[in-house]
């Protein structure tokens, strides 16, 4: 009787640890044939116990697409002390498997809110590509209400320092990978780097690539993103890509 109840408690204690480790997958990006479109996280509102990891997979045909933490409040504009994967840029024809950046949660108390940061063809954001974990099923501040406020911001999404690791509620602990079969990546996090820390890109961004990363803002690099930005657009009309 007393290895039953033994055997008993510990089941029920494998399945807790179970609950509290689990996997949860995430696309970021997807094809313009894809339902819902290229400015996507799919899906875009999950729940996740702490300790559990979050997996973001990146993709598109082309794609180039950011993970950046937010507010409710603001949702397209950094949030202090938040995780950044910086850009990740997929080429078309990807030769490898599609890298990763994979977030543990730490606190599953409040609702963990993000973005896509980058600018073109046009802002990630304020398209709708924006996502959330245990966000409140009911009330005003639901997932609905935080991607309607995204598609109604004004300007352009912010950019913020370099890719952080560890945000507000999750971190994770290593950069965007892997970087291979012509992916790469541009202001990408460190390993170790906290929220707003220095940081580098695992890999150059292609410079004949038609979705160049976009680089931060607050300095003269604003203009030379601008100019990339645009002359992207232009070669991917005369190219007939479609930007993700």
């Amino acid at each position: 009787m007393r290895f039953s109840y033994v055997a008993s408690a510990l089941l029920s204690y494998a399945a807790i640890v179970a609950a509290q480790n689990q996997t949860v997958q995430v696309q970021v990006g997807a094809e313009a044939n894809s339902p819902g479109g290229i400015f996507q996280f799919n899906p875009s509102n999950v729940n996740a116990t702490a300790g559990s990891t979050i997996t973001f997979v990146f993709s598109g045909n082309p794609g180039n697409h950011s993970i950046t933490q937010s507010t409710f409040q603001s949702p397209c504009q950094p949030a202090p002390g938040g995780f950044d994967s910086g850009f990740v840029f997929i080429p078309q024809g990807l030769s490898s498997g599609n890298p990763t950046f994979n977030l543990t949660i730490t606190d599953d108390t409040h609702p963990i809110w993000f973005y896509c940061k980058q600018l073109a063809p046009s802002p990630h954001c304020r398209a709708g590509m924006v996502g959330a974990i245990n966000a409140p099923g009911a009330g005003s501040n639901t997932f609905q209400a935080f991607q309607q406020a995204a598609v109604a911001s004004s300007g352009n999404p912010g950019q913020g320092a370099n890719g952080a690791l560890v945000g507000s509620g999750a971190s994770a602990s290593d950069a965007p990978g892997p970087l291979t079969g012509g992916a790469s990546g541009f202001g990408v996090p460190t390993s170790g780097a906290a929220a707003g820390g220095s940081s580098s890109s695992s890999s150059a961004p292609p410079s004949s690539s038609s979705t160049s990363p976009s680089s931060g803002s607050g300095s003269s690099s604003d203009a030379m993103t601008l100019v990339v930005n645009a002359v992207s657009v232009i070669l991917a009309a005369v190219m007939g890509i479609t930007l993700a």
